[in-house]
């Protein structure tokens, strides 16, 4: 059982039947679906992992970097006003490395009231200048990469978070789980499949004959939506050794 000074956390992810994650979002119609069910949850914080959010493109030059107040904030475009709830979440990105740099384009979008970026004292002291000067919340957690335990904890000691919702990729995705930090997974099903042996799957979580683990869920709700998709809520239910 997970301590109580923990939030809620609850893995999201749109996939293909073959569990692909990086094709499906080419979609705009899959992905105007993913997020119409994400407002289910409400959540008080977005976990994005830094790949997912490095890819989204856009790099401030250094000359840029300098101290200048926050951009203002975009509105939501057309058809997309519903998606919104308030208070907004907190979108928070774990960036131990300091490789992102387009957060003045992310401080422009509707959809969250406010960026954390987590960091840990291996971070550059200049990448914690940077966010200094882009007026961007951080806290260190960690010594060489992000402590995600202590990160929940301080989430839900500073901001109030009582439930936090991720989107981002397989790789983040199984090292909360390994770290025994997942109370639901969430997955929405496409009517597709990918193939291939290259790509983002849904959990890297490790291999089952490489000493890992059986993470066991228990089935929650099935519904079948729009379009042919799936969306299928799972409760994390324990783990149990793989068999030798």
């Amino acid at each position: 059982m997970k301590a109580a000074t923990l939030p809620r956390v609850t893995i999201y992810n749109l996939a293909s039947l073959d569990g692909r994650v990086d094709r499906v979002a080419d979609s705009p119609e899959a992905m105007l679906l993913y997020y119409e069910l994400s407002y289910h949850w409400k959540a008080d914080a977005i976990l994005a992992g830094s790949e997912t959010i490095f890819v989204l493109g856009g790099h401030e030059e250094e000359e840029m970097a300098k101290e200048e107040p926050p951009p203002p904030r975009k509105e939501p475009p057309p058809g997309t006003e519903g998606l919104i709830y308030e208070p907004r979440p907190l979108l928070v990105v774990p960036d131990s490395r300091g490789r992102i740099h387009n957060w003045r384009l992310l401080q422009q979008e509707p959809w969250w009231r406010k960026i954390v970026v987590l960091c840990s004292k291996a971070t550059p002291p200049s990448y914690l200048d940077y966010l200094g000067k882009r007026h961007l919340e951080y806290f260190i957690v960690g010594e060489d990469h992000v402590d995600l335990r202590q990160a929940l904890e301080e989430l839900k000691a500073r901001y109030g978070a009582r439930s936090v919702r991720t989107d981002c990729g397989g790789r983040l995705n199984g090292v909360l789980l390994r770290a025994g930090l997942v109370d639901e997974v969430s997955v929405l099903i496409s009517p597709t499949l990918v193939g291939g042996r290259r790509g983002t799957s849904l959990f890297e979580e490790g291999e089952i004959e490489s000493g890992g683990e059986f993470v066991h869920l228990r089935l929650t709700h099935m519904e079948r939506v729009r379009g042919g998709f799936v969306w299928l809520r799972y409760e994390v239910a324990g783990r149990e050794a793989a068999p030798e």
